[in-house]
This record gives C-alpha cells, structure tokens and sequence, in this order.
C-alpha cells in the first residue's frame, strides 16, 4: 500500500505538533492566596476573623507566636520536558489580628522576599551506639522476669 503525498505531508504535520506539544512547558499550581480584589475587601483595623474567613478562605497555616496570623501560600511549577520542576512564582498573604481579633494588618510576599530556612535535624541520641552486641545482650537478660515468662 502506499501513502499518498497529501497523507504524508498530513502524517509529518501531525508528527511535528506531537514534538512541539511534548516540548511545551507545563505549569501546576499548588496552595491558594487569595487575589487583590478580595484582600481590597479587607478593612484593616475594622475587619475581623469571621470577615477573612468569608473573603479569604481557610488559611493554609496559622501562627501564635508574635500575635496571631494567618497565612495564605500559593505557588505555580513550571515542568520543561525532561528538566527538573522549577516554582516560578510565589505569593505568600500574611494577614495579622490584635488582641480582639481585627485585622491589624496585611502583608503580601513574592518569590524574590523569600529565603531558604535550614531546617534543625535534631536527634535524640541513643545509648545503643556505644554498647557491643555481647553489652546489650547481657543488659537485656537483667530484665527477664522469669516467673512472668512461664505464668498463664
């Protein structure tokens, strides 16, 4: 069987928009901040929790140690073909309450004001990695309770 001309220029076109569609960045976006019409709804020192909860949302985190705050995230991914997944764009609404709980104060952050947090990998420490295999095995018969181990 052959192809003719016309189905082959169709057969190579079609090849080509495969290539340039697999090569076509792909973007995810993950959390939600809530966009500047809403947080123009927001009247700072009048607006109270219940009013963010109805314009804002759910906050994705809340914190308590400077004063309450709430905190809205979102961030979009950019995915080039076979490149490793890169964030692209970032925007971080941090929305404060006084001891009332009224809006004291609203802040917005982009990718640019952030900065990488090192993370403390604290370990409690354990004793095993000292003892020999025959140390622990004689620390561990002291424990046996005989009479609990033959009793029903």
């Amino acid at each position: 069987m052959r192809l003719s001309v016309h189905t082959c220029k169709l057969l190579a076109a079609a090849a080509f928009l495969a290539v340039v569609a697999a090569c076509s960045p792909i973007y995810t976006d993950h959390g939600y901040a809530p966009p500047e019409e809403l947080l123009d709804e927001l009247v700072v020192g009048e607006s109270g929790r219940e009013d963010v909860l109805e314009v804002a949302g759910t906050p994705a985190t809340m914190n308590d140690a400077y004063g309450e705050s709430w905190f809205y995230i979102g961030s979009r991914f950019r995915q080039d073909g076979y490149r490793e997944t890169e964030e692209v764009e970032r925007r971080v609404v941090a929305i404060s309450f006084d001891e009332e709980g009224t809006v004291s104060n609203v802040e917005q952050y982009g990718l640019r004001d952030g900065r990488t947090v090192a993370i403390s990998r604290r370990v409690t420490e354990t004793n095993v990695g000292r003892l020999t295999f025959i140390d622990q095995l004689l620390r561990g018969l002291g424990r046996i309770d005989p009479s609990r181990a033959f009793s029903r």
